[in-house]
């Protein structure tokens, strides 16, 4: 006679298998919560509170840039594309800048007034997923136009 006692052992889940499952789970390239600044807490939904977030930061590039006098010598209306970081501790970095070559001949300090901008911004809190704090990267585009 053959007795077997499989019926009672119970399988083992490592914490590690569980996690890499959750993991997979992920939608990564999105988040929870974007990163955002304090004035955008009024905001309601994700969508207004991204809004807010890439309003101001427009805003307050755009303002330190109209406080420098740039002098060219024909007329530019272009596009710049800046890709910035948000880091898990809410520091924003410039990853990179797409500039055009005319734009980039006749303002050749562009990218340090772009960076300089970038200094006077309140504090950004960072986005948020599954209510951890974690890095973001995102492009912002930029319209140039001087006379």
């Amino acid at each position: 006679m053959l007795v077997s006692c499989e019926y009672f052992n119970a399988k083992k889940t490592s914490s590690e298998a569980i996690l890499k499952e959750e993991l997979q789970t992920f939608n990564w390239n999105d988040v929870d919560e974007y990163p955002s600044f304090s004035i955008c807490d009024s905001s309601t939904t994700k969508q207004e509170r991204k809004q807010c977030f890439e309003n101001t930061l427009l805003n307050y590039i755009t303002n330190s840039l109209q406080k420098d006098t740039i002098v060219v010598t024909q007329d530019i209306n272009d596009t710049i594309n800046l890709h910035l970081q948000v880091s898990s501790k809410g520091l924003l970095s410039l990853v990179d800048i797409q500039v055009d070559s005319l734009t980039f001949h006749e303002i050749p300090n562009i990218k340090e007034l772009l960076a300089q901008s970038l200094d006077s911004l309140p504090k950004i809190f960072p986005a948020l997923k599954r209510g951890q704090q974690v890095k973001t990267e995102f492009k912002l585009p930029i319209i140039i136009q001087v006379n």
